[in-house]
């Protein structure tokens, strides 16, 4: 767990404690109905998005990805300027990793450059 979450947790644990008259003796459930709800709400949050910026054709995209359906891209798979295969379709960008799949964005900008 890391050390913001385990932060959250004890917030609200210690919020629920003061809620419920500070019953002694409850810390284990508190802690347990913290942990419950935190996490409740983290999961019901949007996922987190990233983008990507291609530049190609004189015109510079922003392609925006989930990088829960990423297939494990991670930023930097890429050099800064390196040629990179892309193909587009509708609003969709299609960026050929180094691995041979693909990575799937929304286009989210486009500026001429």
């Amino acid at each position: 767990m890391n050390a913001d979450l385990h932060q959250a947790i004890a917030r609200r644990a210690e919020e629920i404690y003061i809620r419920n008259g500070r019953v002694p003796g409850r810390d284990l459930q508190n802690w347990a109905q913290a942990e419950s709800e935190v996490l409740s709400e983290l999961s019901e949050r949007e996922p987190r998005r990233t983008a990507i910026i291609v530049k190609w054709d004189g015109v510079q995209y922003v392609g925006e990805y989930d990088p829960n359906s990423s297939d494990g891209y991670t930023p930097g798979e890429f050099a800064a300027g390196a040629p990179v295969p892309v193909r587009f379709d509708g609003d969709k960008m299609y960026v050929k990793r180094p691995n041979g799949k693909q990575l799937e964005t929304t286009i989210v900008n486009k500026v001429a450059l």
